[in-house]
């Protein structure tokens, strides 16, 4: 995998890019209208609305002071770290266990977009680009978040981090939009060189920018996950809620046939050879082997991992997963 996994293919059959798909600039690139059209699958992404009500009861942010303009919302069950000085004394008395209270300002949480652009993100022997289905996808939890009334905001990364900060309404997703459109460019992510340190980089600088209570969506191709990436990982999951979104190629799923396949990052050339049951069978070993890796670091940070293909329509894909298995997505005790 090393070789080529930041590289773009130069396909041959039968792993050839779908001509009506790779003729269409839809599948390299991504404009504001297509971002601005996923809005209308937002909808359907209701689990997420419950995700995010199970994390508010759960642990939302509460502000240390009631101050102007924190106009009291709910109660919930007190929990190790809770603010005392929110204690609603009145339902602790009637339930019989200590509840504090919520104020609607919270109620508007920050959800934030964090999404990997890294070299070998521009990558597809079918499909979209793998950084395309990315932006699709952080559009569309960004619309989920605006309609049902959460700030959006987003940090895109590769060797250099671009914020946008949370903000409510059509406002805020519109300025994610434009920096997905602006940092999606195949072009100028090949220039680029691998960067093996820019995952890591990443969650640190999502350390410092995510408030506690907030929704962070961490998508990605996972390449960059290692043990360094955990005590960021861990800390990011004690304070908000996190989903992982892998995305990937067919190629990094299974063993291609039998042949020899070109790949190239715009400069350097490489060929893989699948050409013997031998190489086949050590060639999906690899790939496993990295899967499982991803999937038990994420496990034991207690966070929930979707995945999405570049074949695969954004929407459906994903609200299809969030609707077949939502008790994954609970907090871990």
């Amino acid at each position: 995998m090393n070789r080529f996994q930041h590289a773009s293919l130069q396909s041959f059959p039968p792993f050839r890019a779908r001509d009506d798909v790779v003729a269409h600039d839809a599948a390299l690139a991504v404009t504001a209208r297509d971002l601005i059209d996923i809005a209308a699958s937002a909808g359907a992404l209701q689990p997420l609305q419950s995700l995010t009500a199970r994390a508010r009861r759960a642990g939302g942010h509460l502000s240390r002071t009631r101050g102007r303009g924190m106009d009291y919302a709910e109660s919930r069950a007190y929990q190790s770290g809770d603010d005392i000085r929110v204690m609603d004394w009145r339902v602790t008395a009637r339930a019989v266990e200590p509840h504090i209270k919520l104020f609607r300002e919270e109620r508007e949480r920050p959800v934030v977009a964090a999404i990997d652009l890294n070299p070998g993100m521009f990558f597809a022997s079918r499909g979209a680009l793998k950084a395309v289905q990315a932006a699709r996808a952080a559009a569309l939890f960004g619309w989920a978040a605006v309609t049902q009334g959460d700030r959006i905001g987003a940090l895109l990364f590769d060797h250099d981090h671009h914020e946008v900060p949370p903000r409510s309404g059509r406002s805020g997703i519109l300025s994610v939009i434009r920096e997905l459109v602006t940092h999606t460019d195949a072009r100028s992510a090949l220039q680029l060189a691998p960067d093996p340190e820019g995952f890591n980089r990443a969650l640190l600088r999502l350390r410092r920018l995510v408030r506690p209570g907030s929704l962070v969506i961490l998508i990605s191709d996972f390449y960059g996950l290692d043990e360094l990436s955990m005590p960021h990982l861990l800390y990011l999951r004690r304070h908000s809620e996190v989903i992982a979104l892998r995305v990937l190629d067919a190629l990094e799923l299974h063993a291609p046939p039998s042949g020899r396949y070109g790949v190239t990052d715009g400069r350097a050339r490489h060929d893989i050879e699948t050409v013997t049951p031998r190489d086949r069978a050590r060639y999906q070993e690899a790939l496993a082997a990295h899967h499982a890796a991803v999937q038990q670091r994420l496990q034991r940070c207690g966070i929930a991992l979707l995945q999405l293909t570049t074949e695969d329509t954004v929407g459906q894909a994903i609200t299809s997963q969030l609707n077949t298995a939502p008790g994954q997505y609970r907090r871990a005790v």
